[in-house]
């Protein structure tokens, strides 16, 4: 058994001081602090179906709005991953779900590229979610696809519930996010890619 896929970040600018660690062969564990409730609920959804372990703490302008804590945060989380992957041996490499959540259903597509690319077709129900600004949402997987260097395609089939749609976007995020990071046990450690790296 390999040892864990392990990395922690801290990012500080003027606007944002942040810390992430993760842990992608965890089980899910998380502790989470941003000073943005509904966004914590998002990221505990990429930890319990990624099954990934996420320690993430914040302090960012919120008094402004929480648009760089969020950003920022998918920014040192695209970071953490692509540091904790390391050269990408042996995993599957491609991964996707689709989850549902009452009336919503969401499908999002990975893939460790190596080169950055977001295609996110949300259609939101409504802007806000509680306090919660969902045009933040893109910006967050922006930041996290631009230093993850993953190609990834985020789409809300369907969905009249705000809060619902976004959730399903996490989960799915988080799912297919497992998939694609997993070891592939037959492909024995090697790159899975023609070109020989990713």
């Amino acid at each position: 058994m390999s040892s864990p896929r392990t990395a922690e970040i801290s990012r500080n600018t003027s606007e944002t001081q942040i810390r992430v660690a993760v842990n992608l062969d965890g089980s899910g564990k998380q502790q989470l602090d941003t000073g943005v409730p509904f966004f914590d609920h998002m990221l505990d959804q990429i930890a319990r179906h990624g099954l990934i372990d996420l320690d993430i703490a914040a302090k960012g302008d919120l008094h402004i709005d929480a648009h760089h804590t969020v950003e920022d945060v998918g920014i040192a989380l695209g970071q953490a991953v692509a540091k904790a992957m390391g050269d990408k041996a042996g995993i599957r490499r491609y991964g996707h779900a689709y989850v549902p959540l009452d009336e919503s259903l969401s499908r999002v597509v990975i893939d460790f590229s190596g080169r950055p690319g977001l295609v996110f077709n949300v259609p939101f129900a409504r802007a806000l979610t509680g306090t919660f600004d969902l045009d933040l949402t893109r910006e967050f997987f922006q930041g996290f696809v631009n230093h993850a260097l993953v190609t990834l395609h985020i789409d809300n089939l369907r969905g009249d519930n705000a809060h619902h749609q976004c959730e399903t976007v996490f989960k799915a995020f988080g799912r297919a996010l497992r998939m694609a990071t997993e070891h592939d046990p037959r492909a024995a450690g090697t790159i899975p890619s023609t070109k020989g790296s990713l």
